[in-house]
């Protein structure tokens, strides 16, 4: 599986209202520096994934090629019930820890390296 793929899948296992981190992505994925290589993936995300869901490391949004995303993305959370306060994600509210996922339990083998 490749790190793309590896990101698309555990992306899609946040569960609704929650968030999770570029960095943790990467670090459930056994590349803790890639925080930067998730964010690229996200770019060529499929249209049904929830990449909304994923913030940075102050549950900002990031910046994106068109304003209209970062708008996208706060629409979505806000109607997940995810709460911004001052334009960021509320992370010890809406944290995902992502417990008991494939990448915890070591299945989401990737052949990146």
């Amino acid at each position: 599986m490749s790190f793309r793929a590896a990101v698309f899948g555990l992306v899609r296992r946040i569960p609704r209202g929650r968030v999770a981190t570029y960095g943790q992505i990467a670090a459930l994925l056994g590349r803790p520096r890639a925080a930067r290589a998730v964010g690229r993936a996200l770019g060529s995300a499929p249209g049904d994934l929830p990449w909304h869901r994923v913030v940075n490391a102050r549950g900002g949004v990031s910046p994106r090629a068109r304003m209209s995303g970062m708008l996208t993305q706060r629409i979505r959370l806000a109607q997940e019930g995810v709460a911004l306060r001052r334009g960021r994600v509320v992370l010890s509210a809406h944290a995902w820890r992502g417990r008991g996922t494939l990448a915890t339990r070591g299945g989401l083998a990737c052949d990146w390296r």
